[in-house]
C-alpha cells in the first residue's frame, strides 16, 4: 500500500509565495517521477509539474518561471516552490506518485486579496 502526504496550501495574496509538499510512503520500489496536478472549480485536472527519478523538471506554460519543483536526493519526497501567485492558481492541489498511479488527498491554495 502507498500513502502520499501533502501540506502546505492556504490563502495568500496575489504576488505571494507557498511551498506545497509531498511524502510519499509504503511499497514504492525505488525513486519514481512525481507529479503536482491541480484542478479549479469547474475546470479538469491539469498537471502542473513533474519531476523525474533523476530530478529533471517539467511545467506546464502556465507556472514556468514562477514555481519550482524539487525532491529531496534518495527519498520520495517533492515541494513545489510557488511564487508570483496570481488568482487564476486558485485550485485543489495533488501530488501524485507516477508508475504507481496514487493520488494525495489534496491541498486548497486560495489566492485573493
Amino acid at each position: 500500500q502507498v500513502q502520499l502526504v501533502e501540506s502546505g496550501g492556504g490563502l495568500v495574496q496575489p504576488g505571494g509565495s507557498l511551498r506545497l509538499s509531498c511524502a510519499a510512503s509504503g511499497r514504492i520500489l525505488g525513486i519514481v517521477a512525481m507529479d503536482w496536478f491541480r484542478q479549479a472549480p469547474g475546470k479538469e485536472r491539469e498537471l502542473v509539474a513533474r519531476i523525474s527519478s533523476g530530478s529533471n523538471g517539467y511545467y506546464a506554460d502556465s507556472v514556468k518561471g514562477r514555481f519550482t519543483i524539487s525532491r529531496i536526493n534518495g527519498k520520495n519526497t517533492v515541494y513545489l516552490q510557488m511564487n508570483s501567485l496570481k488568482p487564476e492558481d486558485t485550485a485543489v492541489y495533488y501530488c501524485h506518485l507516477g508508475p504507481y498511479n496514487y493520488w494525495g488527498q489534496g491541498t486548497q491554495v486560495t489566492v485573493s486579496s
